[in-house]
C-alpha cells in the first residue's frame, strides 16, 4: 500500500513539474513574442511609478497581452527596480522583453517633446516639437526667434516637463563667434566659455544636450566631431590637389560653404577654386572679403563697398594670392568632401544666375555674358520694388 502511494505521489510530482515547466516555457514565449500593439505609442512613465502601474497602462493601451507575465519577467530579470521616468517609444509589435529593456536602460526619453535650439547664419530660432509615434516624425508645435518678445505658451509648458529632450543644431556656414554667442543665450546650458574655438573647427550637426550641461562641453563635442570629419576626409582626398594640409582643406571648404547653398553645386564651386589655385589666379571671392570686414562677428547685412574690395586684409582674396590664413566659417561634411574631390571641369568663373544657383564659365568672355544676364535680373527685381 505504501509503495503504491509513494508511486502515485511520485507520478503526481513528475506531472506537476512537467506542467510547471510547460507554463514557464509558455510564459517565456509570450515574453519574447511579438506584441499585440498595432500602432506605436508614446509611453509616459511618471516619477515614482512602478512596474504594476506601467503594466496596467500598457494593458489599457493594448501593448501587452498579460500584465502578470510582464511584472513577473521584470522581477525575474531584476529590472523592476531599474524603471526610469520619462517618455518612451513603444513600437508596433514590440515584445514585452523589448518594452522592459526600453524603460529600464538609459533613462533617456525616446519620444515625447523636444526643444531644439537652431543656430543659423542669420537667425537663432527655438523650435518645440512633438514626436508622432505613428509616423516617427517630429511635428512642430511652436517656433520663435531669439529676438521675439512673445514666447509661446507651448515652450513654457514643455520646458517645465522633466522628460522634455533638448537639442542644439548648427547650420553649415555659421562662424565660431556666432555659435559661442548663441550658446551663451541658451538658458538650458550652464557655465562660461573661456575662449572662442578656432574658426572652422565646429561641426555643423544636431547635438543632444541635457539641461544644465556645460557650454564648454557642448563646444568640445562639436570640435571632436569636426576633427573626426577632417581626418577621414583628408585621408580620402584626390591626388594632385593644390592644397597640401588638412588646414588648407578646411579653409577651402569654408569658402565653398559660403559661396553656395545649392548642394549639387558644391563640386563645381570647388572646381573653380581648385582651377584658379592651379593656374595662379586669385580666388576673388566676396565671402572672404566680408570675413575680413566682420571677423565672423555677425553678418554684414549689406553689399560690399568698392572701398572694402580694394582694402587689403589677410582675407581679401581680391588683394592676396592663394588662400586666406584661416577658415571663414564652419563648413559641413559635404563641403569638406567637395574640397578634396572637386568636379572635373575647366570652370574658372561663376556668378549668380537668379535662381539661387550660379552660372559657370570657362572663359572671361562667357563669364561677362553671364554677369550681364545677372545684372539684368537684378535691375528687373529692383524696378519691381
Amino acid at each position: 500500500m505504501w509503495r503504491a502511494l509513494a508511486s502515485n505521489m511520485l507520478t503526481i510530482l513528475v506531472v506537476g513539474l512537467f506542467i510547471m515547466g510547460g507554463v514557464v516555457l509558455w510564459g517565456q514565449s509570450q515574453y519574447r513574442a511579438e506584441g499585440p500593439l498595432e500602432t506605436a505609442i508614446c509611453l509616459q512613465v511618471q516619477p515614482g511609478s512602478n512596474m504594476t502601474r506601467v503594466s496596467r497602462d500598457l494593458e489599457d493601451q493594448g501593448a501587452i497581452s498579460s500584465g502578470t507575465i510582464f511584472r513577473m519577467a521584470a522581477d525575474y530579470s531584476d529590472k523592476s527596480q531599474q524603471l526610469k521616468a520619462g517618455s518612451f517609444l513603444v513600437r508596433e509589435g514590440a515584445s514585452m522583453e523589448q518594452i522592459i529593456d526600453e524603460i529600464t536602460s538609459s533613462g533617456a526619453s525616446t519620444c515625447g517633446s523636444e526643444i531644439e535650439y537652431r543656430i543659423g547664419v542669420t537667425r537663432i530660432q527655438t523650435r518645440v516639437r512633438e514626436l508622432d509615434p505613428a509616423t516617427l516624425d517630429f511635428v512642430e508645435i511652436a517656433a520663435f526667434d531669439a529676438s521675439d518678445e512673445q514666447i509661446p505658451d507651448a515652450y513654457t509648458e514643455k520646458r517645465d516637463n522633466a522628460d522634455t529632450r533638448y537639442r542644439v543644431s548648427l547650420a553649415e556656414g555659421v562662424t565660431s563667434w556666432q555659435v559661442v554667442e548663441a550658446l551663451k543665450s541658451f538658458g538650458a546650458l550652464s557655465g562660461d566659455i573661456a575662449e572662442i574655438p578656432p574658426e572652422g573647427m565646429l561641426a555643423p550637426d544636431s547635438y543632444d544636450v541635457t539641461p544644465g550641461a556645460a557650454r564648454a562641453d557642448v563646444l568640445r563635442d562639436m570640435m571632436e566631431e569636426q576633427q573626426l570629419r577632417i581626418n577621414a576626409v583628408w585621408e580620402a582626398r584626390q591626388d594632385d590637389l593644390p592644397i597640401t594640409s588638412p588646414e588648407e582643406m578646411l579653409i577651402l571648404a569654408s569658402i565653398i560653404e559660403k559661396e553656395t547653398g545649392v548642394p549639387e553645386e558644391r563640386g563645381q564651386v570647388a572646381s573653380v577654386f581648385v582651377n584658379r589655385l592651379n593656374q595662379g589666379m586669385r580666388l576673388q571671392t566676396d565671402p572672404t572679403v566680408i570675413y575680413g570686414v566682420t571677423k565672423g562677428q555677425g553678418t554684414l547685412g549689406r553689399g560690399l563697398r568698392r572701398s572694402e574690395l580694394n582694402r587689403p586684409t589677410p582675407w581679401n582674396t581680391y588683394q592676396i594670392d592663394g588662400l586666406p590664413p584661416t577658415p571663414i566659417a564652419n563648413p559641413g561634411l559635404a563641403s569638406l568632401e567637395a574640397a578634396v574631390a572637386p568636379d572635373d571641369t575647366d570652370f574658372v568663373f561663376f556668378v549668380a544666375d537668379g535662381t539661387g544657383g550660379h552660372a559657370f564659365a570657362e572663359t572671361l568672355q562667357e563669364h561677362n555674358r553671364n554677369v550681364a544676364k545677372w545684372r539684368e535680373i537684378e535691375a528687373e527685381r529692383n524696378s519691381g520694388n
